[in-house]
């Protein structure tokens, strides 16, 4: 018995051993908003880097708000950085104005490039990376492919619209409450030349309230399929079928507009790339889920991607 006990502690201390993360951690302040977690690799000498921007929302560098938690972002960054690729994530400008309490009103879609491009220069300066690449997540990829259209060595989109926003936002509108749609419809018509507007029903005060006008606007300046098709870069379009958010047209929207770009869809991986094998409900709950595992294929297509 004592033999057993002796075998199976050695099993468990080298299981543990084999799960010590190969990276070191450091916490930067990159400007006066920016601040974000580096994981170098050990023992690798002058690695490649991918910096990750985070979707729409308060999200900070892990992929969590304050109501849901999932450790998406942050899985992410580990488990590429175990594979020998340093990877820096940051929390977005309005994590850290909601926490000192002096949010920005004002606040544009232009000030999240204006980071990322930061961001970016930051680490190219240090000259300590043999490339860089940006990964962008959801709102993430438009806000990377246009940081990284001069600056990058190779992008990464991870379930991005290919839509401009404002057709996006008329969309899901239109699945969700059909005799809403033309009404949103108008809205972003107007909203697309640049003029605000109050005429909108309330059950649309949340998406269009004349704070975030301004905002939306900014937004919809950009059109994802005309920013990905100037990239001269390599690029990687991921998409899962299970995403609740962003179907796997938006993706081939993406694919169609620069052809040299590859394209993955990943089986059953849904907006925060857990695995679901269920319905809707299952997937839903998984945004506030941690304690699940990210897709190994979504992980494995972003390290080969970045080793070719």
């Amino acid at each position: 018995m004592k033999y057993y006990l002796l075998v199976l502690s050695f099993l468990l201390a080298s299981l543990s051993f084999s799960q010590e993360p190969r990276f070191k951690i450091e916490d930067l302040t990159i400007t006066k908003w920016v601040d974000g977690t580096l994981l170098t690799p050990i023992d690798v000498d002058k690695p490649s880097l991918v910096i990750i921007i985070a979707g729409s929302g308060p999200t900070d560098r892990n992929g969590n708000q304050n109501f849901l938690k999932n450790n998406s972002l942050k899985k992410l960054a580990e488990s590429i950085s175990n594979k020998g690729i340093a990877s820096f994530r940051y929390d977005k400008r309005i994590v850290k104005q909601i926490r000192k309490g002096d949010v920005d009103k004002d606040i544009m879609f232009d000030d999240f490039v204006s980071d990322a491009e930061g961001v970016i220069n930051y680490f190219k300066e240090k000259e300590a990376y043999s490339k860089i690449y940006v990964i962008g997540h959801s709102q993430g990829s438009l806000v990377g492919m246009i940081a990284a259209k001069e600056n990058a060595d190779g992008f990464i989109s991870l379930a991005g619209a290919g839509q401009n926003i404002g057709d996006v936002i008329v969309d899901q509108v239109t699945k969700m409450a059909p005799k809403l749609g033309e009404e949103a419809q108008k809205v972003v018509d107007k909203l697309k030349k640049g003029e605000t507007t109050t005429e909108y029903p309330q059950a649309l005060a949340s998406v269009f309230s004349l704070d975030l006008q301004p905002f939306m606007i900014n937004w919809m300046q950009y059109n994802p399929t005309e920013i990905i098709s100037e990239l001269k870069i390599p690029v990687l379009i991921v998409n899962g079928t299970k995403d609740l958010q962003v179907s796997e047209e938006e993706a081939q929207l993406l694919k169609d507009a620069n052809e040299d770009a590859e394209l993955k869809i990943i089986e059953n991986m849904n907006h925060v790339f857990f695995e679901i094998k269920g319905d809707d409900l299952e997937n839903s709950k998984s945004y506030n889920e941690a304690f699940r595992s990210i897709s190994t294929e979504l992980v494995d297509a972003i390290v080969a991607f970045i080793n070719a």
